[in-house]
């Protein structure tokens, strides 16, 4: 397969109407919301340090992720990578990782920590082997500047 990331730095939202259907069908309503709240202005990736990046293969859209000022503490030093998709296609082959990577690359020196939240097993283990470190229950991890992810 012959994968391209590609950087998304515009006011309209990527093409991700394959990836919601397939992701709400999985139960996982949060590409929806990427596309809603990126729609309504509400978060486009666009403040200081934040990212967006999608992956192309054959002309469709295959994987997305994010990484903002984390909406749900008063610090803008700590990031938070949100919405990781990979169409079920496609998932273990390393997109994920290269995505993660590339978000976490994408803005030195803004955040000091990086957070994430998580149920899903198999992204679980993705965050752990990558370096995330678990910071509390219920699979919440943090991403620290100098791990092999920041």
């Amino acid at each position: 397969m012959n994968y391209v990331v590609r950087h998304h730095a515009v006011a309209r939202c990527p093409d991700i109407g394959d990836l919601e259907q397939i992701a709400a069908a999985e139960d996982h309503s949060f590409v929806t919301r990427t596309r809603q709240e990126w729609e309504a202005g509400i978060n486009r990736f666009d403040q200081a340090g934040e990212t967006f990046f999608f992956v192309v293969e054959a002309g469709r859209t295959v994987g997305i992720c994010g990484l903002n000022i984390d909406p749900y503490i008063e610090d803008p030093s700590v990031g938070r990578l949100r919405h990781l998709y990979i169409h079920p296609s496609c998932r273990r082959a390393g997109i994920a990782a290269v995505l993660v990577e590339t978000c976490l690359s994408a803005a030195p020196g803004t955040f000091d920590r990086v957070r994430l939240r998580t149920s899903n097993p198999a992204a679980d283990a993705l965050y752990r082997c990558s370096g995330a470190l678990p910071a509390q229950p219920e699979a919440v991890h943090l991403v620290r500047r100098g791990s092999r992810l920041a």
